[in-house]
């Protein structure tokens, strides 16, 4: 009878982590593309209204209204640069959810590896047993044929 792997609680740990890892790392992913696009909101709201400003500066404008332009858009630069760092951060924390799930996917692949080693030789013991109950079988039945031979029969 072959001996279960002695190492399979261990392999099925790695498993489970490196599935918990996949699961942070397409967490992270998801969480960098919509920072990306509310960048890029930001940038195109920008764009906009930077452009409607200068429309309206060459149609003649008050102090008043261009302090409140240039204020308003002196607010959405530092959302855009507030916004540009959480991007940059979830970049670095989407990088090191990737190393850490190819670690555990490395550890999984290690396991898996000796987990085949173990069936292997497992299969060569099984293969031996066989091979010597077969040889054990034959060398009875000739003991045997070989008894009746002499015995006259």
């Amino acid at each position: 009878m072959s001996q279960p792997f002695p190492l399979q609680p261990l392999l099925d740990l790695t498993q489970n982590r490196m599935d918990d890892a996949a699961r942070r790392l397409g967490e992270l992913v998801a969480s960098e593309q919509e920072g990306s696009r509310k960048l890029e909101l930001l940038q195109n709201y920008r764009a906009e209204y930077e452009s409607r400003f200068q429309e309206t500066a060459r149609n003649g404008i008050s102090p008043d209204a261009w302090r409140n332009y240039s204020a308003f858009i002196g607010r959405i630069d530092e959302a855009i640069a507030l916004q540009t760092a959480n991007v940059a951060n979830a970049h670095r924390q989407t990088a090191a959810g990737q190393h850490a799930w190819m670690a555990q996917r490395n550890k999984v692949k290690a396991f898996g590896t000796l987990q085949k080693r173990h069936e292997t030789d497992e299969a060569r013991k099984a293969a031996r047993q066989d091979q010597r109950q077969s040889d054990e079988h034959a060398a009875k039945r000739f003991r045997d044929r070989d008894q009746d031979e002499t015995a006259g029969i």
